[in-house]
């Protein structure tokens, strides 16, 4: 190690963390899982509130665009049990024959130099779907651990509420905004992450359509844009 990276009491300076979106972020948007979901979120509101169908659509949105989750509007204003939520729409998605891995998303990470920046997951999702997913992406390998949001404790903590972030940063070990980087495909929440000073990219996929203003600094359509977005991350490639 150069000793200029090291601190006056001999030990490294703390890395920065990068911290990754996991759903319609390290897959693509295509694998229609957000669409699986929101069905059975759908049937979740009509059957346990007791909703006609369109009522039941039409409070789902709600929630998702007041709370970041619609299971936050549930816990909120209908006491429901988070943790039975959960077993009956994320638990209950046919992920298996869904998420494959990509090999691409493999040799972006495996690039990236973790004695430089830690990996970091940060998601909305329960933690089941979260290490789930990462399984079937075979991924796990490559993070140092996830913040998620608990549906086991009240109030529920998810993004883009400021708490979040800073649940993830505690949960990382790393203390100043500027050494938080964050990537994910949500305006919302890349939008309140760039408030809070995070480094922050959003993932705009091609096809999809580009916000009219930008949600934060940096704007991406592929995951592969990091290597170029941040080189200081990646180890050089020989020739």
């Amino acid at each position: 190690m150069d000793a200029n990276s090291e601190s006056t009491n001999g030990a490294a300076p703390p890395r920065p963390v990068f911290f990754f979106d996991i759903d319609n972020c390290l897959y693509p948007k295509n694998a229609r899982v957000h669409d699986l979901m929101a069905d059975l979120i759908d049937k979740y509101f009509a059957t346990h509130l007791s909703l006609p169908w369109d009522d039941a659509v039409r409070l789902h949105r709600e929630y998702y665009q007041n709370y970041g989750l619609a299971i936050e509007g549930l816990v909120r204003h209908h006491q429901i049990d988070p943790l039975e939520y959960n077993a009956k729409v994320d638990d209950a998605l046919p992920l298996d024959g869904i998420i494959k891995p990509r090999d691409e998303l493999k040799r972006l990470l495996a690039d990236i130099d973790t004695s430089k920046v830690k990996l970091w997951l940060l998601t909305n999702a329960y933690v089941n779907h979260a290490k789930r997913v990462i399984r079937l992406l075979e991924v796990e390998e490559y993070f140092e651990g996830i913040t998620y949001c608990d549906y086991s404790k009240t109030p529920l903590v998810c993004k883009p509420h400021p708490d979040m972030y800073l649940k993830a940063m505690k949960d990382s070990g790393v203390e100043k905004y500027e050494d938080c980087f964050f990537v994910d495909d949500s305006y919302g929440n890349c939008k309140a992450s760039q408030e809070l000073r995070w480094t922050t990219v959003h993932l705009v996929e091609e096809g999809v359509k580009a916000p009219r203003t930008p949600a934060s600094k940096h704007q991406i359509s592929d995951l592969e844009e990091l290597r170029t977005t941040f080189p200081q991350f990646f180890r050089q490639q020989q020739d």
